[in-house]
């Protein structure tokens, strides 16, 4: 398969979002908002013409990806991989009450992308498991694919962005997040991958 761009797209808004929470593996539900905010970006997502969709197995990118594949006629497949970081004692919680549990470190987390929450992953982690997603593309043997979209979740977008553009570790904090339902556009040329867009989206 020859994929010749990607676009790397967060899943809409959730309770947990709404509420403040972390939510890793929990496998939190889209919100009214969230399901009208993945209607929205269909006719700009289409655009792409992807060739296939490919989405992480909870329920908030799963939910997100379907609204897109069932607009355009795209196939959809399914990839636990690609789900959002484990973050561990953490999931659940809101900001203030890790604060409150674990002073400082969700500062050094932010800071520091070789280190995990207690019981969960690392953004390195996460960039190594979700860039196999990626190489298997490139290794099979079907029928040539120009685009592929990833429906996932914020953090993995974050962490295989600088995997794939070949960041050094120590500036990944340097990129900044992903709104609900927005998007990163990567081209490869001359086997590089390059940034075209990052935090695209539509607005309201």
């Amino acid at each position: 398969m020859t994929v010749k761009r990607l676009v790397l797209w967060r899943h809409g808004e959730t309770d947990y979002n709404a509420a403040g929470r972390m939510q890793g593996h929990l496998d939190s539900a889209l919100t009214p908002i969230g399901w009208n905010q993945a209607r929205f970006a269909v006719p700009a997502l289409a655009r792409f013409s992807p060739d296939l969709v490919i989405a992480s197995d909870l329920r908030r990118a799963t939910d997100t990806a379907t609204v897109l594949t069932e607009g355009i006629g795209v196939p959809l497949r399914i990839d636990k991989r690609l789900r959002e970081t484990h973050l561990g004692e953490w999931q659940g919680l809101t900001g203030e009450q890790v604060d409150e549990a674990y002073p400082g470190e969700r500062q050094r987390w932010r800071l520091d992308s070789t280190w995990a929450p207690p019981g969960g992953e690392s953004r390195v982690d996460v960039a190594n498991r979700s860039q196999e997603v990626v190489l298997d593309l490139q290794r099979d043997g079907s029928e040539p694919d120009d685009t592929v979209l990833l429906a996932t979740h914020g953090g993995l977008i974050i962490a295989l962005t600088a995997r794939l553009l070949g960041l050094p570790i120590a500036t990944w904090p340097t990129l900044g997040g992903i709104a609900n339902c927005h998007w990163v556009e990567l081209g490869r040329r001359d086997g590089i991958w390059r940034l075209h867009a990052y935090n695209a989206g539509m607005t309201g």
